[in-house]
């Protein structure tokens, strides 16, 4: 029993590190490399990501940055090309919250509620705005504090053009506590939220400015 016990530590504390450095790399390529370089390392770090789901089949995190690294790409990418790494990505995210979809933070409910909010619906793709809203909340539900759970929430509140509620849930995501180890990714998220907020006020201003006209 103590073997089996020393050995799953081990195991654990194997794929935390090889996490971490496919986390790191991730927000380097994803926020600090653009056009060809940022694709050709996409695909580089695909490689490095399918090795770790490869050396850890049932560990959740394995799968989920897989998923992430894939969709980050589809979105690097665009266009039709970028839907067979969309789907694939569902597949992987799919298969960490069959694992375990409370690891870390839910992240596998709100990456894939994003994918679902995010690609062309039928025939096309999978897009689906009642099915990203489920696993959207789902993930809020697991991670009510995350920066990440609230910030792709509020994009997709966005995207229903409820700036309002968009804009709770962006201000909630800009006060989100630092996460360990992820300064690159956390400054390149506030960035994205900053431009996102001024966005939905500019929005608003519209909304009441024609409220306004419209009671003249």
């Amino acid at each position: 029993m103590i073997t089996s016990l020393l050995t799953s530590s081990v195991v654990i504390s194997d794929v935390q590190q090889d996490v971490v450095q496919l986390q790191k790399r991730w927000a380097e390529v994803n926020y600090n490399l653009e056009g060809k370089a940022q694709k050709e390392a996409f695909e580089a770090l695909i490689i490095k990501a399918e090795g770790v789901t490869i050396s850890y089949p049932n560990a959740a995190e394995s799968w989920i940055w897989q998923g992430i690294i894939k969709s980050s790409y589809a979105a690097a990418k665009g266009g039709l090309g970028a839907l067979s790494l969309a789907k694939s990505s569902k597949k992987d995210l799919e298969k960490a919250i069959e694992l375990n979809g409370d690891a870390m933070s839910g992240s596998a409910y709100t990456s894939l509620g994003t994918l679902y909010a995010k690609v062309p619906g039928w025939p096309l793709g999978f897009g689906d705005d009642d099915k990203a809203k489920e696993l959207l909340e789902r993930a809020l539900s697991v991670n009510p504090d995350g920066i990440d759970s609230n910030y792709f929430y509020a994009e997709y509140l966005v995207e229903q053009r409820q700036y309002k509620q968009a804009e709770t849930f962006l201000l909630k995501a800009q006060q989100a506590p630092a996460r360990l180890n992820r300064l690159v990714a956390d400054k390149g998220r506030h960035d994205k939220i900053t431009i996102s907020l001024n966005n939905v006020r500019l929005q608003l201003e519209k909304k009441n400015s024609a409220s306004i006209t419209d009671r003249r």
